[in-house]
């Protein structure tokens, strides 16, 4: 018997031991996650600034030449007020009503932005303004790195929110890290989901 207690007492640090070493394999991977979630964010909110920053050129640009589009380019001032004055910080995409109200926010210029190019194509004189179609080019092309951006973000949340959830980062997670909470992440609208109308 006294053979057998001391095999078990070799064997307990051992089991010990093991046990430790699997379960730190991932101490820091919850923090590492977040961080790079919240960097992808500021870029989000980089390429959001950015297009908010050519909307005053583009609206004086179309301004010259569509005076009458009065009501479209006070939406697109005002729609662009808001989607500037609505941040969300690394701190507020836990929180699903404060990322909402970005989303719609951006949403809202989006859609405001759309209506004001979409003004531009009865104006001929506009549409070959040079100025008007390198800020146009200007759009388009932060709109792509807007994608992208919420894209990678999208991914980098994905990856955290699964860390937090599976083993062993949910042990991590409800011990060392139990402040954490899962990060929101971007949606479609409802308007753009559904396919659009097809009339003959």
């Amino acid at each position: 018997m006294t053979a057998s207690i001391r095999r078990l007492a070799l064997q307990i640090p051992l089991i010990l031991t093991i046990a430790v070493t699997l379960a730190g394999c991932g101490i820091n991977t919850i923090p590492t996650l977040e961080e790079e979630a919240k960097a992808k964010l500021a870029d989000v909110n980089n390429q959001y600034q950015r297009r908010a920053d050519l909307v005053p050129n583009l609206v004086e640009t179309v301004r010259g030449y569509a005076k009458q589009e009065r009501e479209t380019l006070e939406a697109v001032v005002n729609a662009r007020a808001k989607a500037t004055s609505v941040q969300i910080t690394p701190d507020a995409a836990t929180d699903p009503a404060k990322f909402k109200q970005f989303q719609d926010a951006q949403r809202e210029l989006s859609s405001a932005l759309g209506r004001l190019i979409a003004v531009s194509e009865s104006y001929p004189d506009l549409k070959s303004n040079q100025n008007f179609l390198a800020l146009q080019s200007q759009l388009e092309g932060t709109e792509n790195r807007i994608a992208v951006a919420r894209r990678d973000y999208i991914e980098a949340v994905r990856a955290y929110n699964t860390e937090l959830r599976t083993f062993p980062g949910i042990l991590w997670a409800k011990t060392l890290y139990a402040g954490h909470k899962p990060m929101e992440t971007f949606t479609v609208a409802e308007d753009v989901r559904r396919p659009p109308a097809v009339k003959f």
